[in-house]
């Protein structure tokens, strides 16, 4: 019996179902393209690098520190780093606190379920006391307020899962940068690929936590959890990060009677894949500060690229964040390939039939987002 073949999608973005289905990606394929994702991504990678370094730290040794000053300085305080601090010489870290309450909020997965659970809560607690036992003003705290530290122990563990998330992130994306110099690295197919391949051999990896008081170890997230990179880490991030994000102070308001701000949290759109670049450089753009640490560590060949640009560097984090939204479809298309039912070029038309029902699900979500001015 000769099988039909799939006839052509009706959806609105119907374009990027049949890119999948090829073996191709939602950003178009240009050695431009390429150059510019390379490249940024690079840059990216030290920035993760140095924002997986911190969350860590902050997660492992300020503890339910309730003014955590130092909490930037990774444990070297020192005047000279101080006064660069000051000046704002220094990597922004507050854009990965921002990503990681964003996570905590939307949640999502394993690690959301976890933190809701009784097992949880013993943990918390058992950690909670050991750290208030000498301290009277964190006990007194605790005894009036006694959801505050356990929500502040949650933090941390969020702390901790994005700097174990960005930690593989950072050396995916600093390998393929390393694979482009060398000539591995042609083509967008090619990027998509390394990221995928990336996040298949850490699948997984388990996400633990724990934290050590008076000498004693405790487990806030525990290995018996099962807690993997993929599943726990990296697709929330996904949902929380490149699809609802927050809504930026001063593009929308907040306020209820204005009905600016859905009423779900599943109807946000205001992650990486649909912000507007135009802001990126304003005050109060959480997006700005990642922007302006990527500026620090752009390869002179992305860097060359926007000089040549008609307003050159006087829009530098503007252009920077147009090519980070690139580096982000492609990042997504390789979540798209790895959580399909099937491999997308699939010649089973059972296959891909369930296939083409998952890509327009998909595609629902990216109708608002910025896909077709990437591919412009």
């Amino acid at each position: 019996m000769v099988s039909t073949p799939l006839a052509p999608s009706q959806h609105p973005l119907a374009e990027y179902i049949h890119r999948l289905e090829q073996g191709q990606a939602l950003l178009k394929d240009t050695p431009e393209n390429v150059l510019e994702v390379v490249g940024i991504l690079k840059s990216y990678g030290v920035v993760l690098d140095a924002y997986s370094n911190n969350l860590i730290y902050i997660a492992q040794e300020q503890f339910l520190m309730l003014f955590p000053f130092f909490k930037y300085f990774n444990g070297e305080v020192s005047l000279s780093k101080l006064l660069r601090f000051w000046w704002h010489d220094r990597i922004n870290y507050e854009y990965a606190e921002y990503c990681m309450r964003s996570m905590l909020w939307h949640g999502g997965n394993g690690v959301d379920t976890y933190l809701d659970s009784d097992e949880f809560a013993k943990a918390a607690e058992a950690a909670i006391q050991a750290k208030v036992r000498q301290n009277p003003l964190l006990s007194l705290l605790h005894r009036l307020f006694p959801d505050f530290l356990p929500e502040q122990v949650r933090m941390s563990c969020y702390y901790s899962a994005l700097g174990q998330f960005w930690r593989v992130m950072s050396d995916i994306f600093l390998e393929l940068s390393d694979r482009y110099d060398a000539k591995e690295i042609r083509s967008i197919p090619d990027v998509v690929k390394h990221i995928l391949d990336g996040l298949v051999a850490d699948a997984s990896r388990p996400i633990t936590y724990s934290v050590e008081i008076k000498g004693q170890s405790y487990d806030l997230m525990p290995k018996s959890l099962g807690l993997t990179f993929l599943m726990d880490t990296a697709v929330p991030y996904v949902e929380a990060i490149f699809f609802r994000g927050t809504p930026f102070p001063g593009t929308v308001s907040y306020n209820a009677q204005a009905f600016q701000i859905p009423d779900e949290q599943g109807d946000f759109t205001y992650g990486a894949l649909y912000a507007d670049p135009l802001p990126i450089g304003g005050a109060g753009i959480p997006p700005t500060q990642l922007m302006q640490d990527m500026r620090h560590f752009l390869p002179d060949y992305l860097h060359e690229v926007y000089r040549r640009s008609i307003r050159q560097e006087d829009d530098l984090r503007v252009q920077i964040c147009v090519t980070f939204q690139k580096s982000m479809f492609c990042v997504t298309t390789a979540a798209i390939q790895g959580l399909a039912p099937h491999p997308l070029t699939t010649t089973d038309p059972q296959q891909q039939g369930e296939n083409r029902a998952y890509l327009e699900q998909w595609m629902n979500r990216f109708l608002s987002s910025r896909i077709r001015e990437a591919n412009g």
